[in-house]
């Protein structure tokens, strides 16, 4: 994708309020956009700093569960490409397009393809399972956060078997994300367009 298909003449690259063009649609509603970018910032935070700073790494740990609640509401009520009804489908539907990708003709989808559809939900699925894993630990082994009386008493064991699940978690998140970026940039070339700057501007090149 050109650099005048993201950004006509006269409109900086990242004016999210420019308006669509012949050339252009706007795809990713700005809420979408925020979620992502901050989900980003807030995950990289909590795995970078882990226990060297527990308070940050807890915070970071609430903006993820928060962020996602609101990701979860949204995929019902939001804008069109925004909401689960348009992205997640079957596994048959997801095959057929991971094998016709890794052929290099794949069909294009102004919103997301079936494989990054699949990788919406077992990415929301994974950093919920990290965070939620997380608040059951600090209440275990801190007796603070919101499951601090429920948690508090459990025995040592228990403390150990959260923090390696709490860690098997957070790890097989990092893989996803590789993942997911692999895939991004598989289908970027593939459709010769920037996605990484589609959800960034929320534009996309128009329906071929």
């Amino acid at each position: 994708m050109t650099k005048h298909a993201l950004a006509p003449a006269g409109i900086a690259p990242f004016d999210t309020l420019a308006p669509e063009t012949a050339e252009r649609v706007r795809v990713w509603d700005p809420l979408v956009r925020y979620f992502h970018w901050a989900l980003v910032a807030g995950f990289a935070t909590a795995y970078l700093v882990d226990d060297a700073f527990l308070g940050l790494h807890v915070w970071a740990g609430y903006l993820v569960l928060a962020l996602i609640a609101v990701r979860l509401v949204w995929g019902v009520i939001g804008t069109r490409h925004a909401r689960f009804t348009d992205f997640v489908r079957g596994p048959h539907q997801v095959l057929a397009y991971l094998k016709d990708a890794l052929h290099f003709r794949a069909q294009r989808y102004l919103g997301h393809n079936p494989a990054a559809g699949a990788m919406v939900v077992i990415l929301l699925l994974a950093v919920t399972a990290t965070g939620l894993s997380g608040l059951a630990l600090y209440g275990a082994q801190e007796s603070a956060g919101p499951w601090a009386s429920m948690m508090s008493g459990l025995s040592a064991s228990w403390g150990d078997a959260l923090k390696h699940g709490h860690e098997f978690f957070a790890n097989l998140t990092l893989v996803l994300i590789a993942v997911h970026v692999a895939g991004v940039l598989l289908s970027s070339l593939s459709h010769q367009e920037n996605l990484i700057g589609g959800m960034i501007t929320g534009f996309k090149r128009k329906a071929d």
